[in-house]
């Protein structure tokens, strides 16, 4: 068997891509399965749901304008369905004040890709509108990778890895290492460059995840281990009162004798 060519090697890469990104999008369900469970939003926040939107949207239409890009236009396509649909149920469990902003986010969205559309269309042609919205998705989505560091900072500062699960920044490594070979693969800078950050970003986090962990275990087994140590003490209290009134309790004198001399006598 001879060597792939590139454009296997793309179609083999951009197909890995649609199936990692596709769980990407699917990995939120257990959180909108306990929301509509609980009919309540849970305190989780709408925004990581409004900003991939707008990326998948972006891609969308860069898809459309591209020749041949139909597999970044089937993953950004499902994805868009996919994030209306977490939104469309976020507002309807989501407390007031939570829903309205979150309305107010998605039609700011809407607004500002109906504006670059209308602007592209209007004002540029041929390659030039397609280099504008792939300038465009490629800054959008290097601000998307480097969102996280905020929260990296936030697992130094606190030694916890609560926040920064080690599934999804392992799927989101993948998704950026699969889709760069993609852009690499049919010369496509646009998709590659934003893809060598989230590469390099997603395996900070997982190292971070590895220093951390061990650190997050410790602190729990400390505090397993002064929470049986006051269960002791709390228990050691309950029986000394049990036994020994308070007027009569025994006094010790030191580590080889446990009663005083009136004890002793009885």
């Amino acid at each position: 068997m001879g060597f792939l060519t590139e454009h296997q090697l793309s179609l083999i890469f951009g197909l890995l891509g649609n199936i990692v990104s596709f769980l990407v999008f699917m990995a939120p369900i257990p959180t909108f399965y306990k929301i509509c469970k609980k009919k309540s939003s849970e305190g989780f926040q709408s925004i990581p749901y409004v900003i991939s939107l707008l990326s998948a949207m972006l891609l969308l239409y860069y898809g459309f304008l591209k020749t041949n890009a139909y597999l970044i236009i089937t993953i950004n396509g499902i994805g868009c369905v996919i994030e209306v649909i977490y939104l469309t149920l976020y507002i309807i469990y989501a407390p007031k004040k939570e829903k309205l902003f979150t309305v107010r986010l998605v039609i700011s969205n809407i607004g500002a890709f109906g504006l670059i559309m209308v602007t592209t269309i209007f004002l540029l042609k041929g390659s030039k509108r397609v280099n504008a919205i792939g300038w465009i998705c490629a800054i959008y989505n290097l601000a998307v990778f480097a969102a996280p560091l905020s929260i990296m900072m936030r697992v130094i500062r606190t030694k916890s890895v609560e926040f920064m699960p080690f599934t999804l920044s392992l799927f989101l490594t993948l998704c950026a290492t699969v889709w760069f070979f993609y852009g690499y693969f049919v010369r496509d800078f646009f998709i590659a460059l934003p893809n060598v950050m989230g590469f390099l970003f997603g395996i900070s986090q997982m190292i971070l995840y590895i220093i951390y962990k061990d650190a997050a275990n410790k602190d729990v087994e400390a505090n397993m281990k002064q929470q049986e140590s006051n269960a002791e003490i709390k228990l050691s209290s309950f029986v000394n009162s049990k036994f020994y009134p308070q007027a009569d309790q025994p006094e010790t004198i030191s580590h080889n004798c446990l009663f005083t001399a009136k004890s002793c006598n009885v």
